[in-house]
């Protein structure tokens, strides 16, 4: 399994299998579990089961999601010093486009991934920001280490950004986008991007 295999797959676990281990009960690790739950309880539904239900089914998984991760600032992270260049269009079309390409990614994933079982292992928080540590235990007894990072908007803490065993998604995509702008042009990245989302 590659790095981005890896990741991708990660964060569908987490996302959608989070089991909260004892004596762990911050704000920001009871906000995750309340988007697990949610995303827990579509894919249990017997009415949204099946093929012709999956386009309903992942409309409800996306809006939950939506909830708890922070597009914009994942978006502004991924494109780095190229987002301040940008225009207020741009960045306007950049992140529902973005978050689109994720979420076709892992559409599939996130309904077929095989586990056993997750457990939190830590949460800091400093300030506006908190990192929840995550530790994912596979089917074929792989171990692998998660952290969400996560920041305070308003009432919610939101996800910004994730890594699995140091792999940062954000950095992974930022070092991805990055060689497309400087070896092409911004707009070659958006047509990739389009591309993506429509053969996904």
């Amino acid at each position: 399994m590659n790095r981005m295999n890896l990741i991708q797959g990660v964060l569908c676990l987490a996302l959608v299998f989070g089991i909260p281990a004892a004596g762990l009960t911050g704000e920001p690790l009871d906000q995750l579990k309340g988007t697990t739950d949610k995303v827990l309880s579509i894919l249990a539904d017997p009415a949204l089961k099946g093929p012709g239900k999956a386009g309903e089914r992942r409309e409800l998984i996306r809006k939950a999601v939506d909830e708890r991760f922070d597009w914009e600032e994942m978006a502004r992270r991924s494109l780095a010093r190229h987002w301040a260049q940008r225009t207020p269009e741009e960045k306007r079309e950049f992140i529902p486009l973005f978050r689109e390409f994720l979420e076709r990614v892992y559409a599939d994933k996130v309904e077929g991934y095989s586990w056993n079982k997750i457990h939190y292992e830590e949460e800091r928080i400093d300030g506006d920001y908190a990192a929840i540590k995550v530790k994912i235990f596979t089917a074929k007894d792989q171990v692998i280490q998660v952290e969400y990072r996560t920041r305070k908007k308003g009432n919610n803490w939101m996800v910004y950004d994730l890594s699995a065993e140091g792999v940062s998604l954000v950095s992974n995509y930022r070092t991805q986008f990055n060689e497309i702008i400087v070896k092409s042009s911004y707009q070659e990245l958006i047509k990739r991007l389009k591309a993506k989302s429509v053969q996904n």
